[in-house]
This record gives structure tokens, sequence and C-alpha cells, in this order.
């Protein structure tokens, strides 16, 4: 996803935080589908995009490195304390997913490095339907069974590269559709057309579950399928 330059400098990443109530946990999907689109909300935020926004010294720094992103969980009152830090709060569905402003991965904030990493792997309660039509997907990887956890992390690359490759006309419509989306996983034989298609895929830097390297999602987003078409 990034040249191996990019780890020479500080590494940063950009936190998400799910709600996770013990008697109302949220579906799978509602999950991966929050994260990505919390992501694409923070990367289009004014105090990310105006250049004395804020939070665009920490995100220029965080989009000059590994764009690496931690999700950790959070129930009752740690979840409100999360809530005072600043961020953006995104809800999907059955899923409250709150993203923050990146921070060096070794100097957390002391109310997100307390929370916890593990035991974010939901379920669906029935299988998703299909995407609807024009609607962008990402689409995951059926090779690779991940946790929740790490597949809203990789969602949210799958966005951002979606994000990197829109022009200013398709970002504004996708802003104004609130980032609309679907995350699903792809068939077996779907799979291999999709990742040699020309659409951004993300690799995944094999930090955890999965080998380096391996691709994780393809981002499907009409725009960018156009663009390809119109190319051949």
């Amino acid at each position: 996803m990034q040249d191996a330059g990019r780890d020479e400098g500080r590494q940063y990443a950009l936190p998400l935080v799910i709600r996770v109530e013990r008697a109302a946990p949220p579906a799978r999907t509602d999950a991966l589908e929050g994260a990505a689109r919390g992501v694409l909300c923070f990367l289009s935020d004014p105090r990310v995009t105006d250049p004395g926004g804020e939070w665009a010294q920490a995100a220029r720094a965080w989009q000059d490195a590994r764009i690496r992103k931690v999700v950790r969980r959070a129930r009752g009152a740690a979840w409100e304390r999360a809530c005072e830090l600043p961020g953006i709060t995104v809800a999907q569905r059955s899923a409250v997913v709150r993203v923050y402003p990146p921070v060096p991965v070794d100097d957390w904030p002391a109310d997100l490095a307390r929370l916890q990493v593990s035991g974010t792997d939901f379920d669906d309660p029935e299988p998703p339907a299909a995407p609807a039509a024009g609607v962008p997907v990402l689409w995951l990887n059926p090779a690779l069974p991940i946790t929740a956890g790490k597949a809203m992390a990789q969602a949210g690359h799958g966005a951002q590269l979606i994000w990197w490759r829109l022009d200013a006309g398709a970002r504004a419509e996708w802003l104004d559709a609130g980032f609309d989306l679907a995350v699903r996983v792809a068939g077996q034989d779907q799979w291999p057309g999709l990742a040699g298609s020309g659409l951004p895929v993300v690799t995944d830097g094999g930090f955890t579950e999965v080998a380096p390297g391996s691709p994780t999602v393809v981002g499907d987003h009409p725009a960018l399928r156009a663009v390809l078409g119109s190319a051949r």
C-alpha cells in the first residue's frame, strides 16, 4: 500500500473506537460500514482539509507514513470518556463508531490507550443483502477470514484509497450522499477479477492476523469504473 521508505519516519495511527455494549453488540457489516464511513468523514472534514485546520498537521504526518488504523472497543463510562475527546461519531444502523485525529503509535491519549483491541469480533444476525445498484462497495477477500476489528480497519483503508483516486466532483457527490457505501465479502470466483481490475487494492502491512502483502480489500466505486472503462 505504501513504499518501504515511509517506515523510516515516526509512525501514526488513526484511532477508531466502536461502541460495544454487552446487551446490544453491533452487527458485523454495520461495524465495517460505519468504520469506512467514519474514515471518509474524517478525510473530508474541514479540520483536515483546510491547511490551517486543527487536525491538518496530524493528518499529513499520518498520510505521509503508513495509513495505519487501530480499532478498539468501549462501553458504558469508557465510551462516554472516549466521546469527550475530539473526534467524529458516525452511526451505521446498529453500529456507532468514533474516529479521532491521528496519534503517534507510541503516544496514545490515556482514555484511548486503555481501551481493549480484543473482543471486536461480531456476527451478522443474517446475511447482508446484495449491494444496491450504483452504491460504492468495499469487497473483502473471501480467502482471508479476519476478525471484525481487523476488517473494520481494512474497510477504512479501502475507503481511503478510493477517496485518494476520486476527482473533486466525485468526492463532492459522495459527500452529499452521506458517503453511502456497502461492505461485502466477494465471491470466490469474483475476487480474482476484482483484484486485477485496476480498482484500488489494499495490501496489508502484516502487523496482525494476515501475512504481509496480503490483498484484503478492493475499493469499487462507479466513478473509478467509469475512468477505467474510458481508458480501455
